[in-house]
């Protein structure tokens, strides 16, 4: 795609963001925050929901308390637990039929990205009935009110509670393809850091380098505004600050609520800017090999960030310098190259590999083809790049 294109493309949909109506969640927040919901559900007069969650979230029991004060509060509810890693057209239909055959009001969307993106995909169906997902995909394709949507996110990383994208994977074509639209920005968002204590080590690392992928991204695109570099600046920091803690000492609550708040920051952040090459590439290692997204990023960032060259030097060296690595002497170009390797370090220590062994050579093509149009024209990434730069990208991530 010509570059020009791109960028006037990108130069619209950055004119055109400034009026969308964005919304900004309700938040519940803090230790046992997830005892209150009830009692706003019952405020909004919502007397029954679909609850969407995954197998191993129903099994930890994390949920019982939330079932317990519906039950006590006299809100009716039915629970959709099928939902799978990088969720399918088939969980979506499966949960929305639920939706509609249990006569709910409002959906609970109640785990990782996973259950948000099924959630939000049944929201849509519900706004679009008469519309497929696959008719939804790319831009502000839903366009009507959704039913009232609660996110209570049990890792901290995607940053789903408070963004407008709904992920859907084709299981027959392998595609995994983004729905967005500001009305799927859920309504309200419990931040019980409780909810995050049990997470496995591999799941709180991964789902931090997530939300640091997105920080990272939303920075060093050109679709910013003040506030969301800001944004994006406060996640830099409190990730770098808290979540090797959190990897490390689970039960630190403090670290936790820490890791909650960057997610969702930098959910904020790439909502607005957008993302770039590292999730383009993400979401095909999801789509063909079922790679979890937040370690594909995880592994990509360092190999796409150091790739852009020059592009990222000055957002970059100012990513570094509020982290606390560099020196007042260094460079910009010293400062960027400190901050990828302060990622791979970070990777390193939490056991997140430098590759992905899963790349097969002959998927690479139709994996470039797709990464290709998805980031363009779309992204406003620092540097526009070619399906041959793509290419080497793949080669370096498998190596």
């Amino acid at each position: 795609m010509n570059p020009l294109y791109c960028r006037t493309y990108q130069f619209a949909y950055r004119t055109v963001a400034q009026f969308l109506p964005w919304r900004h969640p309700l938040l519940l927040e803090g230790e046992n925050s997830l005892l209150e919901l009830p009692d706003l559900l019952r405020r909004q007069s919502i007397q029954n929901v679909l609850i969407v969650t995954d197998q191993g979230l129903a099994q930890l029991g994390l949920m019982n308390p939330l079932l317990e004060g519906l039950t006590t509060s006299g809100i009716q509810f039915v629970v959709y637990d099928k939902t799978v890693p990088n969720p399918t057209i088939e969980n979506i239909e499966e949960a929305y039929s639920l939706y509609n055959s249990s006569e709910c009001e409002g959906i609970i969307a109640f785990g990782g990205g996973s259950p948000m993106d099924c959630a939000k995909g049944v929201a849509a169906r519900a706004a679009q009935p008469k519309k497929t997902l696959a008719q939804m995909k790319g831009q502000l394709k839903v366009r009507k009110a959704i039913p009232p949507l609660i996110a209570v996110p049990t890792t901290a990383g995607t940053g789903s509670e408070t963004t407008i994208v709904s992920v859907v994977s084709n299981s027959e074509t392998h595609e995994k393809y983004a729905i967005n639209d500001p009305v799927l920005t859920p309504h309200f968002a419990v931040m019980d850091p409780l909810l995050t204590v049990g997470l496995p080590k591999h799941i709180t690392s991964t789902t931090g380098m997530d939300a640091l992928t997105h920080a990272v991204e939303a920075y060093i695109g050109r679709s910013n505004t003040l506030q969301t570099k800001q944004w994006s600046q406060e996640a830099t920091k409190l990730i770098f600050e808290n979540l090797y803690e959190a990897y490390k000492n689970g039960n630190n609550l403090k670290a936790r609520a820490n890791m909650q708040r960057a997610s969702f920051l930098a959910g904020r952040a790439f909502t607005r800017a957008y993302v770039g090459y590292i999730h383009a590439i993400a979401h095909t290692l999801g789509g063909f090999y079922n790679v979890p997204h937040g370690l594909a990023n995880a592994v990509i960032m360092p190999h796409v960030l150091e790739y852009y060259g020059e592009a990222v030097h000055k957002p970059l060296a100012e990513l570094a310098e509020l982290t606390s690595i560099t020196d007042s002497t260094d460079s910009d170009e010293v400062k960027c190259k400190k901050f990828i390797e302060a990622i791979r370090q970070m990777n390193e220590k939490m056991d997140i590999p430098e590759t992905i062994s899963s790349i097969k050579t002959q998927d690479i093509p139709l994996m470039v083809d797709r990464a290709y149009n998805e980031a363009n024209p779309l992204y406003p990434v620092p540097r526009i790049l070619n399906k041959k730069d793509l290419e080497t990208l793949y080669i370096l991530i498998k190596a």
